[in-house]
């Protein structure tokens, strides 16, 4: 009976509907799916019409996976830009949770008796929802269906947003007035008094008024007494962070990189049009011979910046590959990179809304990236062995950047400057040292052997599918208790 249930396990999936969530929930969900497990993935209504066929053409490739919406509680007109993060939770959290406990209860119910629906879905059985939403997973509990919660984000970011209250215990937060010393040493972050600065706090710490880093770290404190926490990294890159971390949670699970694990299509995960021409424009180019440019789906950049990243990249000599989202530029800026492309050469330079990024980076022309330091794309760099230029613009983004240019040494940090001297001199850097490359390759290395069969990651993403399966065990029979009385 119990092994019955488990087979039926159903997993509704809900992240954050932001672009960098989505990716990462998608690759997850098809993992899920590749282990057997029926999976409905929660969007936003904005989100599911912005990708349209997309969406329908990845359910339509597997029976058991459905895409199903909410309101976000925003109007339609809303940019859903980075300064509206906390809105954006907030308006889920109070208008979208109606919706959202009406759905699950229904799901939950299924049909009668607790076998499959008219569908071929059974009753929903297990929640994994993002780690910054804690309202899903309470709701999930209430209503009887057990809830993990998922940060995407590194081990390392999340011990330090869990770690504020001690930083302002110890008199580390807030920091002086005017920021005194950005590289005085931190004790209060476990594992990372070694190296970690004030500047590599994550950058809302500088101010302790900021409304997204209250509700990141109310979140992260609350992500602690879910059913288990799930992290989208490996043993051999945060080992000391998940130590640190198994001792405040009741279950992690590191289960990644999963976008090499369990890659989903990409079209069914962007939120933008891929430019998929920039790949033949590539293949003209010599091998580690170019840099990539990506700064994410979220941060922005003034006139003054952008110009010192354009003349420092024109600067440094090499090919370079540039996404520029829509919204990033201004028209003044647009005329700047028309007229500084002209005098480099259209052939040594190209620039796109958004590239297919995990095809970019193992591409044998591919030789740095430089990067906002999101997760994602960190661990991206990482299991293909790019060098790395990092340019944290909020969140996890600093600690990260402090990883790889302290710890791991696979690249640079170039937080706090942006200056197209620095830009060139660390473009230059990243292509041309032997050292940063070998730590790269030998981290891609490692990362390689964590996904293969019997490898870290890889045993943990079955002791996390054994672990859903038994909890939508215990919840399908209470399901059918509740069903037959």
């Amino acid at each position: 009976m119990a092994e019955a249930a488990a087979d039926m396990a159903h997993v509704l999936v809900f992240p954050v509907p932001l672009q960098g969530h989505l990716n990462i929930f998608l690759h997850f969900s098809t993992g899920l799916l590749r282990a057997g497990l029926h999976v409905t993935f929660l969007h936003t209504d904005h989100n599911l019409r912005r990708l349209g066929a997309a969406a329908r053409e990845a359910a339509a490739a597997s029976p058991r996976l459905r895409f199903l919406s909410i309101p976000d509680g925003l109007p339609d007109d809303d940019p859903r830009a980075v300064d509206g993060i906390p809105r954006l939770v907030q308006a889920l959290s109070t208008t979208g949770t109606a919706a959202y406990r009406d759905l699950l209860a229904s799901l939950r119910r299924g049909a009668a008796g607790g076998a499959a629906a008219a569908d071929g879905f059974p009753p929903v059985t297990c929640v994994v929802a993002d780690g910054l939403m804690q309202f899903a997973w309470d709701i999930a509990e209430e209503l009887g269906v057990p809830a993990i919660a998922f940060r995407a984000a590194s081990a390392a970011s999340f011990l330090a947003f869990l770690s504020v209250p001690r930083l302002v215990e110890l008199g580390e937060l807030p920091f002086p007035e005017g920021g005194g010393d950005l590289d005085e040493p931190l004790r209060g972050v476990p594992g990372m008094e070694s190296f970690l600065r004030r500047r590599d706090l994550p950058m809302q710490c500088r101010s302790l008024q900021d409304p997204l880093l209250k509700v990141v770290v109310a979140a992260t404190v609350h992500s602690c007494k879910a059913r288990a926490l799930m992290l989208n990294t490996t043993a051999s890159l945060e080992g000391p962070s998940l130590a640190h971390l198994a001792e405040e949670t009741r279950h992690v699970f590191a289960v990644g990189p999963l976008h090499a694990m369990s890659p989903a299509p990409a079209v069914a995960t962007s939120l933008w049009r891929h430019d998929d021409g920039c790949m033949a424009w590539l293949d003209g180019q010599a091998d580690r011979s170019v840099v990539y440019i990506s700064l994410g789906s979220l941060a922005v950049i003034s006139h003054e910046q952008f110009t010192e990243f354009l003349f420092g990249l024109v600067a440094a000599g090499y090919p370079f590959l540039w996404t520029l989202r829509s919204d990033m530029l201004g028209a003044s800026q647009d005329a700047a990179l028309r007229e500084a492309l002209a005098a480099f050469g259209e052939d040594r330079a190209l620039v796109v809304a958004w590239a297919p990024q995990r095809d970019v980076l193992r591409h044998r022309a591919v030789g740095c990236f430089l990067t906002h330091a999101g997760w994602n794309s960190v661990i991206e760099g990482v299991a293909e062995g790019v060098p790395m230029v990092c340019w944290p613009f909020f969140g996890d983004q600093q600690i990260n950047s402090r990883f790889m240019g302290a710890v791991w040494r696979n690249g640079l940090d170039m937080k706090d400057v942006c200056e197209r001297g620095v830009v060139e001199g660390m473009v230059r850097e990243a292509m041309e040292s032997d050292e940063i490359r070998r730590s790269a390759r030998a981290l891609a290395d490692q990362v390689g052997r964590d996904i293969a069969d019997g490898g870290s990651s890889a045993m943990e993403f079955k002791r996390l599918v054994g672990f859903i399966r038994e909890l939508s065990s215990t919840s399908a029979a209470e399901n059918d208790g509740q069903n037959q009385e």
